[in-house]
Parts: C-alpha cells; structure tokens; sequence
C-alpha cells in the first residue's frame, strides 16, 4: 500500500516563509512527477508547482518567484519552500506523485501506475 504524507505547513506571516515535505512510502516501483496543489475554501484545487523525476520544476504565475519546488529521489520526498507569502496563499496544500506501486498476487508480480494523493496540509498566512 502506498502512502503520500504531508508535513509542514501551519501559521506564516505575510512576507514570511513556510515549508512543506511530503514523503512517499510503500511499494512504490517508481516515481514520475512530484508535485503540489492546493485547494482554499469554495475553490476548486489548482496547481502550485511540479517537478520532473530528473529535477525539472514547473510553477504556476501565481507563485513563480515565490515558490521552490524541491525532491529527493533517494527519499521519495518532495518539497515546497514558499516565500514572500500573500494573503491569496491560504489554502489546504495537497502533495501528488504519478507513481507506479506494485505487488504479488500468489507468487505473480503487478504493477500499476496511478496518481496518488496526500491528506493534505493547511496553510495559513497572518497580515
């Protein structure tokens, strides 16, 4: 079974930083892209900012320049260094990976590849 579990998160300032880790674990065969949403209340989710398995990051308007998407592939980590907070920042952070699991069924070897989702981690930012 697999698992994507967030950390970080909480109270920031405005101007301030904050920084979230998210680890996969279980029986994970490998892991394509990494990367972060978030959803605030009434919205619909929308991307933050991803990053290819060779390191190649990709952020939306609303954060490029602010946001540091990071991962450790020898961890099945990724990480989200957030700066320069906004008040439009707020919002439930929700780590993803496209990732292939696997498992053996009576001695027979399966894989499949899924996207897989944190629980999510709430981010809130104080003026």
């Amino acid at each position: 079974q697999v698992q994507l579990v967030e950390s970080g998160g909480g109270l920031g300032q405005a101007g301030g930083s904050l920084r979230l880790s998210c680890a996969a674990s279980g029986s994970i065969l490998s892991i394509g892209d990494m990367g972060w949403y978030r959803q605030a209340p009434g919205q619909q989710r929308d991307l933050v900012a991803t990053i290819t398995s060779d390191g190649t990051p990709h952020y939306t308007d609303a954060v490029n320049g602010r946001f540091t998407i990071s991962r450790d592939n020898a961890k099945n980590t990724v990480i989200l260094q957030m700066n320069s907070l906004r008040p439009e920042d707020p919002a439930v952070y929700y780590c993803t990976a496209d990732l292939t699991a696997y498992r053996a069924i009576d001695d027979v070897f399966h894989s499949n590849r899924s996207q897989y989702w944190g629980q999510g981690t709430q981010v809130t930012v104080t003026s």
